[in-house]
C-alpha cells in the first residue's frame, strides 16, 4: 500500500466532516464530489449561493449560505469576541464573515465541521489570515508553519520515497528560533501522517563548515537551540541537501553524522528555498507534493497551491482529516 493509499484508508475509517469553502472553484466541487463517492468523508460542506445545491444528488454535500444560515449571527458573535482587542465592531466582524475563508474559520472554531481545505483560488496569506484570526493558534506555539509530504518513487529516498519538506508555504525568511520552531512542529507533522520517527536535516548550501557565512551560521544556531530544547527526534545540520540524503556521500562528507544520507524530513532554510525545492521534485521527478499541513493550529485548516489538481484537493482533505 502506497502512501496515498494509505492516507485515503485512513480517513475513510475516521469518517470526518469536511468543509471546502471554495466553491466557486470548479476544481473544489470535482473534488466534493469524489471525497464522498469514494467515501472518504462523512460529509462535505461547500459555502455559496443556494443555486449551488442544484447540482448535487447526493444528500452527503451541503451547501451553507451565510445570507440565510441560521448561525451567521452566532459566529458573528463569537468572531467579534475574539477580535474585539484589536478594536474590530460587531457590525465589521459581521462583515469579515461574508468571507467564505472566515465563515469556514468559524464553522471549524465552533464545532460544525472537523477541517478545512482553501487556497484552490486565494493566497496562502489569505488563508492564513482567515485561520489564523477564527481558529488560533495552539497554546505555546509562536510560530505557524507548513509542511509537505512528497510522495516520489524513489524507494531509496526518506521513509519509501516519502519526505516532509517544510516550511514551503508559510515564514519568508525565518531566524534561527523560528526555524528551531518549524522543525519541531514538522517532526511531530511527519511521525503523525508517516508513523515513522523524523530524521531532520537542517540543510545549507554548507555541511559541516565547507563555507563560512552568516546564512550557515544561522543553521548552526538553529541547531544548538533544538539542542538546548532536548527534543525527542534525531537532527543534524548544517547539511547540503545531497549529505542529507544520499548514503554514500554522507560518508565523505558528514561521516559522524546520525541522519546524513537517511534524512526523511528535510528543513529549508527559507521559503524562497522550501518553495522553489518541492516544486522541482513535483514537476521534475514526478512527485505527489501532497498539502501543505498548516502546522500550530487549534484545529486543521489546511491550505492548497494554486495550482492543485483535484486528486491534490482530495488528498490534503484526507491529510486534515487524520488531523483532526
Amino acid at each position: 500500500m502506497n502512501f496515498i493509499e494509505k492516507i485515503r484508508l485512513e480517513a475513510k475509517k475516521k469518517m470526518k466532516t469536511i468543509c471546502l469553502p471554495e466553491s466557486y472553484d470548479e476544481r473544489i466541487l470535482k473534488a466534493a464530489k469524489k471525497l464522498v463517492n469514494l467515501e472518504l468523508v462523512e460529509k462535505v460542506v461547500l459555502i455559496g449561493e443556494d443555486k449551488l445545491k442544484k447540482k448535487f444528488s447526493s444528500k452527503k454535500i451541503s451547501v451553507i449560505n451565510y445570507k440565510n444560515h441560521n448561525k451567521f449571527e452566532t459566529y458573528t458573535k463569537k468572531f467579534y469576541e475574539k477580535r474585539k482587542h484589536k478594536g474590530i465592531s460587531l457590525e465589521e466582524a459581521a462583515e469579515t464573515l461574508k468571507n467564505n475563508l472566515y465563515y469556514a474559520s468559524m464553522m471549524l472554531s465552533e464545532g460544525d465541521t472537523d477541517a478545512v481545505v482553501a487556497g484552490a483560488a486565494n493566497s496562502t496569506g489569505n488563508v492564513l489570515r482567515a485561520a489564523i484570526k477564527g481558529v488560533g493558534l495552539k497554546k505555546g506555539v509562536k510560530t505557524v508553519s507548513s509542511l509537505f509530504i512528497m510522495v516520489t518513487d524513489k524507494k531509496e529516498f526518506g521513509v519509501d520515497g516519502v519526505l516532509g519538506f517544510g516550511d514551503c508555504a508559510v515564514v519568508p525568511s525565518p531566524d534561527s528560533e523560528q526555524l528551531a520552531d518549524i522543525a519541531e512542529s514538522s517532526a511531530d507533522t511527519f511521525e503523525n501522517l508517516v508513523g515513522e520517527s523524523p530524521k531532520i536535516a537542517l540543510l545549507s548550501f554548507s555541511t559541516n563548515g565547507s563555507a563560512k557565512h552568516e546564512r550557515v551560521n544561522k543553521i548552526l544556531r538553529t541547531k544548538k537551540i533544538l539542542e538546548d530544547r532536548n527534543v525527542g527526534f534525531d537532527f543534524d545540520g548544517e547539511l547540503q541537501v545531497d549529505a542529507a540524503l544520499v548514503s554514500s556521500i554522507a560518508e565523505t562528507k558528514a561521516p559522524d553524522s546520525k541522519i546524513a544520507g537517511s534524512a526523511n524530513c528535510l528543513i529549508f532554510p527559507s521559503l524562497e528555498a522550501g518553495n522553489i525545492g518541492y516544486k522541482l521534485v513535483q514537476r521534475f521527478a514526478d512527485a505527489e507534493a501532497v498539502g501543505p499541513v498548516i502546522q500550530g493550529l487549534v484545529k486543521p485548516y489546511n491550505d492548497l497551491s494554486r495550482g492543485c489538481s483535484v486528486e491534490d484537493i482530495v488528498n490534503t482533505s484526507c491529510l486534515a482529516i487524520l488531523n483532526s
